[in-house]
């Protein structure tokens, strides 16, 4: 509740944005020129590890020329007992018992184990590979994510101690099970479309079979079959050379709900009040630590005075940007609204790239039907996913901005086809389906769809890109979605409101409100049709109980779009445009039961 009403507050108290037809002909502006209007200056070169690129952001290809996609590496895993000042000293039980949200409730660091890793195939170590013949500790093992490390199996990070080599020149290996992805292997997909796509930066995944032998309790233990994860290249300085880029950039990950605001918890590192645990609930710094360049740029982002133009021009690179969000949302990675995210930037050069991090939930409409979940009617496709970000909010206001979308929304249509998709996903389904539907198996036991349910996922996946676009085209046409307000009390009766919706085509937008005292709102209480203005009085005080609101705007030309806010009830499944509010004895009204 405390993040939503965080939301609220932002969007009731930013002003509508002004779009300005101003167009700045200048790139890289200084710090101290921001306060300014842009001058023109000279076109100014990226350093990319030595070599001297346009500012278009460019990968790494030769990273990718020796993959094999669909290839397993077999990892075997010892853990050990270790010591407490690496907080090592626990067992993997105690590794495997917790959510990264005990801790953090804590403040207290991640348990973790020692660990022996070894690579090789499934007939043991092989000779030339990471920890051969070794028989000491050469890592340290600690679970990894953040919703994900609620679930049964976890996610692991192995971080390689110094002087002890590295994996394929990675010495943080992230091994990932991506429960929530009835597929396994979606994320892995994606990074690998991501290789072929211009002005984007992909992550070297592979499929790792992982055994662990647990000797913290004991020393009689055997190699246990903890089935199959995708490694995940960590996103960090070596990430940055790597991948041709400035290793001694900016780099920030972006953490809970980061929409680009000006929120008071980004400071620079040296200002008085600021609060590292503060900053790390919205980012995670993994590259340079002068936040400067970050905080002039949501300054920019949140001035009304400039236009999605010249916020982009100024701080960002429109290929960049627009390929990412173009191709989030024809692969319908709808999780990218607020995380998922890297924001990168060389040192000494003021523009802002994206890279896409945690792509696990792309391509997941059948998945997500499977599992009661229908999109068809929500704003979590197309355009409106993004409504709520400030920085996509006005870049999507832009004629100009929304031109090269499109232009690049057909372009990735034209590379990534449906045949193309269909065969990628069989090949890893080849490799993934044993592991899951082996009886018995870990994998086997906590599979979210069974192997009927498995394999008409795969075969609607390949149809999903042209509903994605589809659902693209209509959210263009369609009003944006909002926000509704907590509701208040007024003299006999009770006041409801909500943010004004936005129309791209400046149609007349009304709207039609419902309150229920039941989610699927039969026998409503109040319905009102045809509302210009967002707000509307129900004219009595309601009784104690719980009630649900249900807000839809619709444009002149019929477009309908649901609020922001949406109820999920007890069988799971999402009631759009819904807030529930709670009314108590005296009449106070309350977003939660009993505050």
């Amino acid at each position: 509740m405390k993040i939503r009403n965080k939301i609220m507050k932002k969007m009731f108290s930013t002003a509508l944005i002004a779009v300005t037809t101003a167009v700045m002909t200048g790139c890289g502006v200084s710090v101290g020129e921001l306060e300014e209007a842009p001058k023109e200056v000279e076109e100014e070169s990226i350093v990319f590890s030595d070599k001297t690129l346009e500012t278009r952001l460019i990968d790494n290809k030769v990273l990718y020329e020796d993959d094999d996609e669909t290839s397993v590496v077999t990892m075997y895993l010892t853990v050990t007992k270790g010591n407490s000042s690496e907080s090592t000293d626990h067992t993997w039980s105690e590794v495997n018992d917790h959510s990264v949200f005990y801790y953090d409730e804590l403040g207290i660091d991640r348990y973790g184990v020692n660990g022996l890793l070894q690579v090789g195939d499934e007939n043991g170590p092989v000779e030339g590979e990471l920890g051969y013949e070794r028989q000491t500790p050469n890592c340290i093992v600690t679970i990894r994510g953040q919703t994900s490390s609620r679930a049964k199996q976890k996610n692991y990070k192995i971080k390689i101690k110094d002087s002890s080599g590295d994996w394929r020149g990675q010495t943080v290996i992230n091994l990932n099970k991506h429960q929530s992805d009835g597929l396994r292997f979606r994320n892995k997909l994606m990074y690998d479309l991501i290789k072929e796509v211009d002005d984007l930066v992909a992550m070297r995944t592979q499929f790792v079979h992982l055994y662990v032998k647990d000797l913290t309790e004991g020393k009689d233990a055997e190699f246990e079959d903890y089935g199959l994860y995708t490694q995940v290249e960590q996103a960090n300085k070596k990430f940055l050379k790597a991948h041709g880029l400035d290793k001694e950039g900016h780099l920030y990950k972006l953490n809970n709900i980061f929409e680009f605001y000006k929120y008071d918890e980004i400071k620079m590192v040296n200002d008085v009040g600021y609060d590292a645990m503060a900053f790390r609930y919205y980012l995670k710094t993994k590259g340079d630590t002068n936040n400067g360049k970050l905080i002039n740029m949501l300054k920019d982002v949140n001035n009304s005075t400039l236009s999605g133009t010249e916020v982009l021009e100024r701080w960002f690179d429109e290929d960049n940007v627009a390929t990412w969000l173009g191709f989030n949302i024809l692969l319908g990675n709808i999780d990218t609204q607020s995380r998922n995210m890297l924001l990168y930037s060389p040192l000494n050069v003021n523009k802002w790239y994206l890279i896409n991090w945690d792509c696990d939930g792309a391509l997941g409409l059948e998945e997500k039907e499977i599992h009661g979940i229908n999109l068809e009617n929500s704003w979590e496709t197309g355009v409106s996913n993004y409504w709520g970000n400030i920085l996509f909010r006005k870049l999507i206001m832009d004629d100009t901005f929304r031109e090269t979308l499109d232009k690049k929304i057909n372009e990735l249509r034209r590379q990534i086809t449906p045949e193309k998709i269909r065969k990628m996903a069989e090949g890893y389904a080849e490799v993934v389906k044993p592991y899951l539907y082996t009886d018995g198996s870990k994998d086997e036991k906590n599979a979210p769809l069974d192997e009927k349910e498995y394999d008409r996922v795969i075969n609607a996946i390949p149809l999903e890109l042209e509903k994605n676009y589809e659902s693209y085209k209509k959210s263009i046409e369609k009003p944006m979605p909002f926000y509704i307000g907590v509701p208040t009390n007024v003299e006999n009766g009770i006041n409801f409101v909500w943010e004004a919706s936005y129309d791209i085509q400046s149609d007349d937008v009304y709207y039609t409100v419902t309150l229920a005292d039941n989610y699927e709102l039969k026998d409503p209480l109040l319905v009102k049709n045809d509302i210009f203005l967002n707000i509307c009085t129900y004219d009595s005080p309601l009784p104690e109980g719980q009630y649900f609101l249900n807000v839809k705007a619709r444009d002149s030309e019929g477009n309908e779009q649901y609020a922001f806010d949406y109820y999920i009830s007890p069988d799971s499944s999402r009631h759009y445009g819904t807030l529930s509010f709670y009314v108590d004895k005296e009449g106070n009204i309350s977003l939660v039961a009993g505050e």
